[in-house]
């Protein structure tokens, strides 16, 4: 069984899981959120970093102990370990940040304390408006950069492009950095898709197959092992990569032969992303 996906370690599993794996105890878990700005996900307490989780983002705690919580993303599924002061209560998120970052403000006031920041993608909870700014439970933040959950934008692709820049990062979901399999989740995530958080996740479960030979078309996915980009055009792709340790754009056929002269093949993958229901 993949661990990325099965809540289950030394010390408990999921209740789901009782037929399959044996465990000490087994536990239904508690729902909770995580803490702005965001968690990285560990493969194990004080491990290597897997994925990041956005503030806001709902996670189900298995088990808390020496400082690590055993969680498993509600988005997408994903399990690992994060810091235990990063969790706290769940709660109903009524906005996203639809801005590369934003700051949260002591007072709805943009020369006011700054107490700290959230990446594109994160969930939160509105109170109250004043002026040009929303009231949240960590502080104020600008009505620009935030829209309603039920709001949001339609193109993954324009999402993708503003990470142009950002510098490369194993696991990584934010402006802050970000890898390739992050980007096309963190756009596609906001755009409303139901997203895996790994490349062979998403070749394997994300969007449909397109036949040999298709034409590309922007916002199609090409997949090598390892590795995933978005089409921005039918010549242009836009990724996350270590070769150029950034977000960039790169001709298709340039990074195509330059991928499989590096050794890591030829691309394994062709994808398209399936339409959304409009509800």
């Amino acid at each position: 069984m993949d661990r990325r996906r099965v809540p289950a370690n030394a010390y408990v599993a999921a209740d789901w899981l009782r037929s399959t794996v044996e465990a000490p105890r087994y536990s239904s878990g508690r729902s909770a959120t995580i803490k702005p700005p965001f968690a990285n996900l560990l493969d194990a307490p004080n491990g290597n970093r897997d994925r990041q989780l956005l503030g806001g983002a709902g996670i189900t705690v298995f088990d808390d102990r020496d400082g690590y919580a055993f969680v498993q993303s509600e988005k997408d599924g994903y399990v690992g370990y994060v810091l235990s002061s990063v969790v706290c209560d769940a709660s109903k998120t009524t906005h996203l940040v639809t801005a590369l970052s934003s700051t949260i403000y002591s007072q709805p006031d943009f020369k006011s304390q700054d107490l700290t920041w959230l990446p594109l993608g994160a969930e939160l909870t509105v109170t109250a408006q004043d002026g040009r700014f929303a009231k949240t439970d960590q502080g104020w933040i600008p009505n620009e950069h935030i829209s309603p959950v039920g709001s949001r934008p339609t193109d993954p692709v324009t999402v993708a492009e503003m990470f142009l820049q950002t510098p490369y990062l194993w696991g990584g979901n934010t402006a802050q950095g970000i890898d390739c399999s992050g980007l096309v989740q963190t756009a596609a995530a906001l755009c409303g898709y139901d997203c895996p958080a790994d490349s062979d996740q998403q070749l394997a479960e994300f969007g449909d197959h397109v036949p040999k030979d298709d034409p590309y078309q922007r916002g199609d996915l090409l997949f090598w092992k390892g590795h995933v980009a978005w089409v921005y055009d039918d010549t242009t792709i836009l990724h996350a990569n270590a070769y150029h340790m950034k977000t960039a754009f790169e001709p298709i056929e340039t990074a195509i032969k330059r991928i499989q002269s590096q050794g890591d093949g030829p691309v394994i993958g062709h994808k398209r992303l399936y339409r959304k229901d409009p509800t």
